[in-house]
């Protein structure tokens, strides 16, 4: 599933064609994605300029002149396409090519600025979902959300906090989206490496008895920062479904240290360990017993 840098990703190509445009005509092409679309959701839309296209932790938030906020989810295989009547682009790719079956384009955007926003989902794990402004505090989906990792209030004395008194593993803990938003198991495992913090660690060490931060949770908010604002430089990772607005990959899965790399030598300088993998909470963890504590 898209993390993070993938849906930021999205977010950046889709602004230059839906910010400031108004959307003159929207199809729904079936009564559902992932969940049944709103019964006024095609009316709600019609005629409502697009103020800003920002995103909370994994998904799509578009404001909308009405104060409504629509909210986009890519699900599993979901992606967009950008329609200029010249040349057909995509913000935000994967490793595998993008459904080129157009059965699946299931909504459809028609901008005043002449392009089209096409969403194409063939598992249709997606889902888009109306909301008013002055109630998304309430909304079901975002009121328990973490913080933004790559927020200002972000840092090691949050993230100490938020884990001090948790006695799961310190993985387990960056994957609760309500200890941080936006973070997968690809990142996670990279940020781990690199911060050489072993994903079994209890997530309860990132804080003293009283409370402070440990120097394992500073290590930790850097890698984090670093390994997220890397990935996002690099368009994402396109392992299986996620491609760029254009329909280009993002490429930072040739700049994974350590995941996938199951049997490989460990990247880090005179460690000499082997990277390995287990399952953990259901999800593959690759991790260097070696340099990871």
């Amino acid at each position: 599933m898209p993390e993070l840098p993938e849906v930021e990703t999205v977010r950046r190509g889709l602004q230059p064609a839906m910010e400031g445009s108004k959307i003159l005509k929207a199809e729904a092409r079936r009564k559902d994605l992932r969940f049944p679309f709103q019964k006024d959701f095609i009316a709600r839309l019609e005629g409502q300029t697009v103020t800003g296209l920002g995103r909370r932790a994994k998904y799509l938030m578009a404001d909308l002149g009405s104060g409504d906020v629509l909210l986009m989810h890519l699900g599993m295989s979901g992606s967009f396409r950008v329609l200029d009547g010249v040349n057909d682009s995509a913000p935000g790719q994967f490793h595998h090519p993008r459904s080129e079956d157009r059965a699946h384009d299931h909504v459809v955007f028609h901008m005043s600025s002449g392009s089209a926003i096409v969403f194409n989902d063939p598992r249709r794990f997606g889902y888009m979902k109306i909301i008013a402004r002055n109630a998304l505090e309430d909304e079901p989906l975002l009121k328990d959300l973490g913080p933004e990792p790559l927020g200002n209030e972000f840092d090691a004395a949050m993230l100490a906090a938020s884990c001090a008194n948790k006695k799961t593993s310190l993985k387990a803990a960056l994957l609760d989206q309500r200890v941080v938003a936006g973070l997968g198991n690809i990142y996670v495992c990279e940020a781990l490496y690199r911060s050489h913090l072993s994903p079994r660690r209890l997530a309860a060490t990132l804080a003293t008895k009283k409370g402070e931060p440990t120097d394992h949770a500073g290590r930790l908010v850097s890698a984090i920062h670093s390994v997220l604002n890397q990935a996002i430089k690099a368009g994402g990772s396109s392992i299986s479904d996620h491609r760029l607005t254009s329909g280009e990959l993002g490429y930072f899965q040739h700049s994974f240290q350590v995941y996938d790399r199951e049997g490989e030598k460990c990247q880090t300088k005179n460690c000499g360990g082997i990277v390995r993998r287990f399952v953990q909470n259901g999800r593959s963890t690759f991790w260097c017993p070696k340099c990871q504590k």
